[in-house]
């Protein structure tokens, strides 16, 4: 029960909203001062088309927890930047085919040590057993708040 002088700083919830909004300002900086033209949610995009070959756009949406219109807005733009490669679907005259082109494989690998060192400094001074043990309870608020 929420008493009426409780601050939101003291509110869990915030408080990790807070440190995601910063990681992704601070991975954004990185991916800009290393010359990459793309942004993160961009970068989820591309991922999850690389690791999800055939899902469907709004599979993909769910996958990055952005809504449809989104991810739409994103498709296009990586279209006309030519990573991603948009065909119709063989089988769904209703869907498109997303694939990725060279140029956003090519690009994906040299962003991947930014990428893997904005982890590194984001979690300095955080051992492995903290960073299971937030997973775990991560994971706990997840199953916690299905319906």
């Amino acid at each position: 029960m929420m008493s009426s002088h409780e601050n939101l700083e003291d509110i869990l919830f915030y408080s990790l909203e807070r440190s995601i909004k910063s990681y992704r300002q601070f991975a954004q900086q990185q991916l800009v001062k290393h010359g990459f033209d793309i942004t993160i949610d961009q970068w989820m995009l591309l991922k999850a088309i690389h690791d999800h070959p055939g899902e469907t756009q709004q599979q993909i949406a769910q996958t990055i927890f952005k809504d449809f219109a989104s991810v739409t807005r994103m498709v296009e733009l990586l279209v006309e930047k030519k990573y991603i490669v948009r065909s119709p679907h063989p089988t769904d005259r209703r869907r498109f085919e997303l694939k990725l082109a060279k140029t956003a494989v090519e690009l994906m690998a040299k962003m991947q040590p930014v990428i893997e060192n904005n982890r590194k400094i984001a979690l300095k001074d955080i051992d492995k057993q903290q960073i299971h043990l937030f997973e775990e309870v991560l994971n706990l608020i997840c199953n916690n708040c299905k319906t």
